[in-house]
């Protein structure tokens, strides 16, 4: 019997034991391809020198002073590196352990911000539909998966959710994917107004919807026509890249591709590639110095945030990113498998879209690709498909509840950045095994 208050009480999970670069090894010596880097977090693989030993001088040298009373080295290194390689005038680097954190703390600075600038009425956050930004209660609010807020509906602060920018499901058949784009990102300029449009602090979108959606990205223009809104009526852009930054899209913060810079920004996941957990909230020089120069304390904080040994991995996961260029070796290996994918599952009678970029990769699971129709969700598609893709010895990341909350499929594809050629073949490889066996026992 485990004493383990585990995800699913009626789960048999493997223990897992080690790991091998792109592998997880469980207690019966069976080796697992992660193919999702977990949560799209494992984006060095698990066996990594570098940040082991970096992780373990850390300890040797200091394990831990709180910051109330002290900063550290390796904070202060990793700070520096994030801002020297982030996008627009991001100038601060606020340490968390992890996703949902650095979005409360987000959430949180954004209305203080307002309120030191003497705007103490803009008080409302809005999101969109879909959208994944943490489990904490703040987080949670701002999320827009249905499935996830059902019971919890009671306890969660009001805000607004808009559409996303999902063009596979909600393009209309006679619109351009640019007019599509400028149409959803429209929406946000009318829930201002329809609030009021001085008070709203801030919006807040994942530049590709990760777990709820399964890999999104915006049409082209859509995410620079949301920051000409929200400079227009002083609204905060808060973009959260806790699952699909660091790399993951093939640039280090995933804005990039956009060509916009926010406000305020959140990474975590791939910050710490499992080593340790660390998040954090970046945030522009005004953001920053209007704090500074106002009451001088954010009023906010956590027991463990900008812990040295967290710091110390980090640091050395960025170092690793970016003096070995990993962010463009993921374009080119994302590029490739696209390709996999394409000639594997482009013509599969039951999925509807494979999107992504980077090597973050989703595939839509639909009953009729023609008119798009999710399977019913009594099936269980998603939960099938785990367990089929486990029992071929690999890690995928499957959903349920793409389209609404409750109706959809898909899987999440985040394979470490170090993946070989021959590892993304057998990835595939072991998902058309897994996909084929699930779809033939629904078929039957």
């Amino acid at each position: 019997m485990s004493n383990v208050f585990p995800r699913h009480c009626h789960a048999d999970l493997p223990t897992a034991v080690g790991g091998d670069g792109c592998y997880l090894i469980d207690a019966d010596g069976r080796r697992y391809l992660d193919g999702s880097g977990g949560a799209a977090v494992s984006c060095l693989g698990h066996s990594n020198a570098r940040i082991r030993e970096a992780v373990k001088a850390q300890i040797d040298q200091l394990a831990f002073a709180h910051t109330g009373f002290f900063t550290s080295e390796p904070a202060e290194k990793l700070a520096e590196l994030l801002i020297a390689n982030a996008p627009g005038e991001l100038d601060r680097v606020y340490f968390v352990s992890g996703g949902s954190e650095a979005v409360e703390a987000a959430i949180k600075l954004a209305r203080q911000y307002h309120v030191e600038r003497g705007e103490p009425q803009r008080r409302h956050l809005i999101a969109r539909r879909q959208s994944y930004h943490g489990n904490t209660i703040g987080a949670l609010s701002a999320g827009g998966n249905a499935w996830r807020r059902a019971q919890f509906a009671p306890l969660l602060v009001e805000m607004s959710h808009i559409a996303p920018c999902y063009e596979y499901a909600e393009r209309s058949p006679d619109e351009t994917p640019e007019a599509y784009g400028q149409r959803v990102a429209d929406e946000l300029e009318a829930e201002i107004l329809r609030l009021g449009a001085d008070s709203v602090m801030a919006f807040i979108a994942e530049p590709v919807v990760g777990a709820t959606l399964g890999a999104v990205p915006a049409v082209p223009g859509y995410f620079r026509r949301v920051r000409e809104i929200c400079d227009r009526y002083g609204v905060l852009l808060i973009l959260d890249e806790v699952m699909c930054g660091m790399g993951r899209t093939g640039h280090l913060f995933a804005c990039e591709a956009e060509g916009v810079a926010p406000d305020i920004l959140t990474i975590a996941k791939g910050l710490g590639a499992g080593y340790q957990p660390i998040g954090a909230m970046l945030c522009s020089k005004a953001v920053y110095g209007t704090i500074a120069a106002g009451s001088g304390f954010f009023q906010h904080g956590h027991t463990y945030m900008g812990h040295p040994v967290a710091a110390a991995a980090g640091l050395a996961v960025v170092q690793e990113m970016l003096e070995r260029d990993l962010p463009a070796r993921v374009r080119g290996l994302g590029a490739s498998l696209e390709t996999k994918l394409a000639a594997r599952f482009g013509q599969h009678p039951h999925i509807g879209d494979i999107r992504g970029r980077g090597l973050f990769r989703g595939l839509e699971f639909v009953a009729d690709c023609e008119t798009k129709a999710p399977f019913d969700p009594a099936l269980g598609i998603a939960g099938k498909l785990k367990k089929a893709a486990l029992a071929e010895g690999l890690i995928c990341y499957p959903m349920p509840g793409t389209r609404d909350g409750r109706n959809g499929d898909h899987v999440l594809l985040a394979p470490p950045f170090i993946a070989t050629g021959a590892e993304l073949d057998e990835l595939v490889e072991r998902l058309s095994r897994a996909v084929d066996h699930v779809i033939a026992a629904v078929a039957a």
